[in-house]
């Protein structure tokens, strides 16, 4: 009766490997976090924010993170409640939202990220959640291109103002002289 107990504990472990291998796969970065201290609500409402951004918070144990990010040096050091994000399209998102909630609550505090390969701190995670939406950036982008364009039509419509003014001006000052 024992063997059935454990071999189905196995079999679960097993599936949660499984699970997070996927994950990680399909996933452009994976942040850890340690949730302690954050109610099962506050948990609950991070998860909602961040799926809506095309990603997930998982709550794993660190043991079965270890065996499936073995790739991960950093992954072995973890200790305490471990809360990993996987963002799958756009990594920016979900890291405004967690550092929304950060804000909030002072809580969940970040161990460490991967992003794009490439191992990050708290710190850089947060710097990255504070830069604008790619649209926004894509929108100054265009700005900065078009702005030596007005400024080059602004001087050339300025030049040909002031030559209109001159020679109405000019054809004021005759006219004067005329009925003068």
């Amino acid at each position: 009766m024992n063997d059935k107990k454990t071999s189905k504990n196995r079999v679960k472990k097993e599936g949660i490997v499984a699970e997070l291998s996927e994950k990680k796969g399909k996933a452009k970065a994976m942040i850890f976090t340690n949730y302690e201290g954050l109610t099962h609500r506050q948990i609950e409402n991070l998860k909602k924010g961040i799926k809506a951004s095309d990603a997930e918070f998982v709550v794993a144990k660190n043991s079965l993170l270890q065996k499936t990010m073995t790739d991960i040096k950093e992954i072995e050091g973890l200790q305490g409640p471990t809360g990993t994000i996987f963002a799958y399209s756009d990594v920016l998102e979900p890291l405004k939202q967690l550092a929304k909630t950060i804000k909030q609550l002072s809580l969940p505090m970040i161990k460490f990220g991967i992003l794009d390969g490439k191992t990050v701190t708290s710190e850089d995670i947060l710097k990255i959640a504070s830069l604008p939406s790619r649209d926004v950036l894509i929108a100054q982008f265009v700005g900065g291109l078009k702005s030596p364009i007005s400024g080059f039509h602004r001087a050339l419509s300025w030049n040909l103002q002031k030559l209109v003014m001159t020679l109405k001006s000019i054809e004021q000052s005759k006219a004067g002289e005329k009925n003068g």
